[in-house]
């Protein structure tokens, strides 16, 4: 689904050049979960912005589905963007005037489509993320678990071809973090959802099926979690962090 080949990223002047990214490469296949660490500094969330084009590369390329994103025009990279990529954030990013239906289908009402498509497609998500009872409530009154599910039937009920989740877990405690990530695996597992999450965090990464690790914006290492369990998986996290060099808590 998605081909990262030898991307490069700079920035400043020609007299002050810091490189972000250094001849990045990787692929992820349709249904994957991915997580990408590394210590700040290291390239991670940059190289997110690049996928989610937000930023423009310096070099390479990085195509979605066969589309390279370096050559859409800016109202193809606005289609493209609202069509093709789901986002999910930390603070969940629901709108209070709107209902939980409203807000899970915004996106499909800004792109114009029938008022009945949207209502199914809506509908049909809430229900496989078990929140359809919920849908003519407004986000302050439902609880952060139902916000969560809701932000996540937001991001993917388009049939966006990939989620991308930069710190999702970052501002909430370890009882909303961790459903969090169960949400997102059943996405995974249950619904299909192709995910890239960046996190600093081991235990948000042990979720994933395969965590890439960055350094200095080189790809440094890579873990796939095969059918070891998610402990074991953590703790070979750890491990990998620690051979990146520093203190492990700074980096998790």
């Amino acid at each position: 689904m998605l081909q990262v080949q030898n991307v490069e990223k700079y920035y400043g002047s020609k007299n002050n050049v810091t490189k972000a990214l250094d001849r990045v490469s990787f692929d992820v296949e349709t249904g994957e979960f991915l997580a990408i660490m590394g210590a700040s500094g290291s390239g991670k969330t940059t190289l997110l912005n690049c996928i989610s084009t937000i930023d423009a590369i310096s070099a390479g390329k990085i195509l979605l589905d066969g589309v390279s994103v370096a050559e859409l025009s800016e109202a193809e990279l606005a289609r493209f963007r609202r069509e093709r990529l789901g986002f999910v954030f930390q603070d969940f990013n629901l709108l209070d005037t709107l209902t939980v239906e409203e807000n899970i289908g915004l996106a499909l009402s800004l792109n114009h489509e029938d008022p009945e498509t949207v209502q199914g497609r809506v509908r049909e998500t809430a229900g496989r993320l078990g929140i359809a009872d919920v849908l003519e409530k407004f986000p302050y009154q439902v609880s952060g678990g139902q916000k969560q599910r809701a932000a996540c039937a937001r991001a993917m009920v388009a049939g966006q071809s990939l989620l991308l989740a930069d710190e999702p877990t970052g501002a909430l405690d370890s009882k909303a973090a961790k459903n969090l990530l169960e949400i997102m695996s059943a996405m995974n597992c249950d619904m299909g959802a192709t995910i890239l999450m960046v996190t600093h965090d081991a235990y948000s990464a042990s979720y994933a099926g395969r965590v890439l690790f960055l350094k200095d914006g080189r790809v440094f290492n890579e873990l796939l979690r095969r059918e070891q369990g998610r402990t074991v998986f953590y703790h070979q996290i750890l491990d990998v962090l620690a051979a990146l060099g520093g203190d492990v808590s700074d980096v998790i």
